[in-house]
């Protein structure tokens, strides 16, 4: 609790233009990203005093003009003000895929089953726990993107900041 409450944590803009994450001064983008940093934040998160460092420090990266957050309680406990909120969601078969793919992409070797049941068996575990648990804040536009690409979601989005006047 007591590192989760000072942590050098710094969000800036990568020159090719994505997204850079430093920790202490370290670039820890593509680790942040692993399956094994988001199997351990699965387990973390269950702590209740480690949800309660971090929250102030999540809610203080909110500055004009604004931010997108992503994570498993963003809209329900961090942002619960969010003017849009978007519950994005596929299949488990699909998200297995889609990280199967990605991992492989950046070289790892990787089983799809071994993946299919470790997505389930987090998602289980992120929806059943007692601390800010796994579900769509009951005003979140909830995308079902199976089957659907990238840029399709992106529209989709967008359209729904539009209809709320958030952005031209």
């Amino acid at each position: 609790m007591a590192l989760a409450a000072r942590m050098d944590v710094k969000f800036t803009v990568a020159p090719d233009g994505g997204e850079r994450i430093s920790l202490e001064g370290r670039d820890v983008t593509a680790a942040i990203r692993s399956e094994e940093a988001g199997q351990g934040a699965s387990r973390v998160a269950a702590w209740q005093g480690v949800r309660q460092a971090l929250l102030a420090r999540q809610r203080a990266f909110a500055e004009p003009p604004g931010l997108v957050a992503d994570g498993r309680d963003m809209g329900t406990v961090v942002f619960p003000g969010a003017e849009l909120k978007i519950f994005l969601t596929a299949t488990p078969q699909e998200r297995a895929l889609r990280r199967h793919k990605q991992l492989k992409d950046k070289g790892s070797d990787v089983s799809l089953p071994a993946l299919s049941r470790e997505i389930a068996e987090r998602d289980l575990r992120d929806r059943t726990r007692e601390v800010a648990p796994l579900k769509a804040a009951p005003d979140a536009c909830v995308i079902d993107s199976t089957g659907l690409s990238v840029e399709r979601v992106v529209q989709r989005v967008l359209e729904l900041g539009a209809a709320r006047r958030l952005w031209p």
